[in-house]
């Protein structure tokens, strides 16, 4: 009997997969196209996914999340000004783009602001919700710069990680190819907008 696979489409089924997935992300330099990075599959063949730097936006704190065709999937913005200096948190949004450019809020990820934060891990909730229990439905676990980190769900499974294999690292003392690992099921655009403001928060390719 086979298994069947659960699916958590947040941004569509079409970016689940069945199975395990490992997909390459190279960065681009800042220089280049204002920065961001692109995914690939694990042969480096195919494009997956464009991320573009907010030096290609022009506006500080926003991103966006392409499909290989260009076609944009996800627009991420930092909330900003007063409120957010004032917060506990940085709070940023994801919203899905359709064809004719219309906004659909579809996760928020907070990254905490102060260390009177418990528990401060970054976390992520997405619309709708995949977990009731809890006022988040994913949490980073690691540490993003080290290539070295995990998204886990609510219930503490694993649903991607992000891993600097050794063969790389030798090759290349720079942290700008790294691989990522999504399980089976988890949608793949949700993975690589989490990751594209990851690569912001600490100031890499994504940041200008």
């Amino acid at each position: 009997m086979i298994e069947k696979t659960n699916m958590t489409p947040i941004i569509s089924k079409m970016y689940c997969s069945s199975s395990q997935t490992v997909l390459v992300v190279r960065r681009r330099p800042n220089v280049v196209n204002g920065g961001g990075f692109v995914v690939m599959d694990c042969s480096a063949q195919r494009v997956v996914f464009r991320v573009d730097g907010c030096g290609v936006r022009g506006t500080k704190g926003e991103l966006i999340l392409r499909e290989e065709d260009g076609d944009a999937i996800i627009l991420m913005r930092r909330k900003g000004g007063m409120v957010e200096a004032l917060s506990f948190y940085k709070k940023w949004k994801g919203y899905s783009l359709d064809f004719e450019g219309s906004k659909k809020l579809v996760f928020s990820l907070k990254e905490p602001n102060s260390c009177l934060v418990k528990n401060n891990a970054i976390r992520i909730s997405t619309k709708p919700r995949t977990s009731r229990n809890r006022g988040w439905d994913f949490k980073i676990s690691g540490y993003f710069p080290d290539k070295c980190c995990s998204i886990v769900d609510s219930g503490g499974n694993e649903v991607a990680q992000v891993v600097m294999k050794k063969e790389v690292e030798v090759l290349m003392e720079s942290k700008d190819l790294y691989h990522v690992v999504v399980k089976p099921g988890m949608d793949q655009a949700l993975v690589f907008g989490v990751i594209a403001i990851l690569d912001y928060i600490y100031g890499e390719s994504t940041n200008c």
